[in-house]
C-alpha cells in the first residue's frame, strides 16, 4: 500500500511544499512523464555513449518520422575535417533516399521507430505500477524543491513483458520535482534474482539503472543522462556482465514541433 511516512508535516513546512501523500504524488508524477515523452519527438539532441574503448558523440535529428544519428564527435574530440564531411554527406544521402522512398518502406521505419519510442515509454510507465512508494522526505535537487520517495516491488504485480519483469526483483528511489511533479531522477536497482525466458536466464542483484531529466522547457522535462549495469547469467551457468552510459544535451525543438522556438538546455558534448 502507498504510505506517508511521519514526520512529513514539518518537512512540508519548512520547504513550502504542498502536502500530499506518496499516491497523489506518484500520480502526478505518472501523467507528468507521458507527456514529456510524447514531446521526445519535436527535439533534436546531441548523445553521448560510453563505450569499452571511449565514447561517441552523435547529434539526434528527426529526420521524415524516425531518428537519424550523426557522428559528431569521438571521445569528446570533434572529428577531422575529412571525417566530419563524410559524416554530413551520410545524413545527406540518408535524407535524400528518405525523401524517395515508396510509402510502404517509409511506413514501415516510422512504424518500427514508434514501437521501439513505445516500448521504452511502457518500460518507464510500469515504475508506477510495479513498486509501492514511501514518501522519506523533501530536498532541493539543482535548485528546485523535490519529493523524494522509496519504492519496492509491489506484491501481486504481474510484469505484462519480459522486459518489465525485471521489476520485480528491484527496489529503488525517486525524486520528483514539487512544483509541476516531472522526474527529475530516478535510481533503482535489483535485490534479488529474476528469472526471464523460463529457466534459461536470470537477471542477477547488481543491475541497476539511473535516469536524470532536465528541464528543457516550460512543463517538458527530458534525458540528460541514463546508465545502466546489467548482470546476468545466461542458462543459469554462464555469467555476463554489461554497463551502458549514455548522456543528452542540447535539446533543440525541431520542425515536428507546434512552435518551431529554439530551446537550449545546457552544453553539448560535441
Amino acid at each position: 500500500m502507498l504510505c506517508l511516512t511521519m514526520g512529513f508535516a514539518a518537512l512540508s513546512q519548512e520547504t513550502q511544499l504542498p502536502n500530499l501523500d506518496a499516491a497523489e504524488i506518484v500520480r502526478r508524477s505518472v501523467a507528468a512523464n507521458e507527456k514529456d515523452w510524447k514531446q521526445l519527438p519535436n527535439y533534436d539532441y546531441f548523445e553521448r555513449d560510453v563505450e569499452p574503448r571511449g565514447s561517441k558523440t552523435y547529434i539526434s535529428r528527426m529526420v521524415l518520422g524516425s531518428r537519424y544519428e550523426q557522428l559528431v564527435a569521438v571521445n569528446d574530440q570533434p572529428l577531422s575535417p575529412e571525417a566530419a564531411a563524410r559524416e554530413k554527406h551520410r545524413y545527406e544521402n540518408e535524407v535524400r533516399a528518405r525523401q524517395n522512398e515508396s510509402p510502404e518502406r517509409r511506413q514501415e521505419r516510422i512504424e518500427k521507430y514508434e514501437r521501439d519510442r513505445k516500448r521504452n515509454e511502457f518500460f518507464m510507465s510500469q515504475l508506477g505500477e510495479a513498486f509501492d512508494f514511501t514518501l522519506l522526505k523533501t530536498d532541493t535537487v539543482g535548485g528546485r524543491l523535490v519529493y523524494v520517495l522509496s519504492a519496492k516491488p509491489r506484491p501481486g504485480y504481474h510484469a505484462p513483458n519480459m522486459e518489465a519483469k525485471a521489476l520485480t526483483g528491484m527496489q529503488g528511489t525517486m525524486w520528483i520535482d514539487g512544483e509541476d511533479f516531472h522526474w527529475v531522477k530516478v535510481q533503482a536497482e535489483v535485490v534479488h534474482p529474476v528469472s526471464i525466458e523460463g529457466f534459461l536466464a536470470r537477471i542477477e542483484p547488481g543491475t541497476r539503472f539511473e535516469l536524470d531529466q532536465i528541464r528543457v522547457a516550460q512543463g517538458v522535462w527530458l534525458p540528460s543522462r541514463f546508465v545502466m549495469q546489467s548482470r546476468a547469467k545466461i542458462l543459469l551457468l554462464f555469467s555476463r556482465s554489461n554497463k551502458e552510459e549514455e548522456t543528452y544535451s542540447g535539446y533543440r525543438r525541431n520542425s515536428n514541433a507546434p512552435n518551431n522556438s529554439n530551446v537550449d538546455a545546457g552544453t553539448s558534448s560535441r
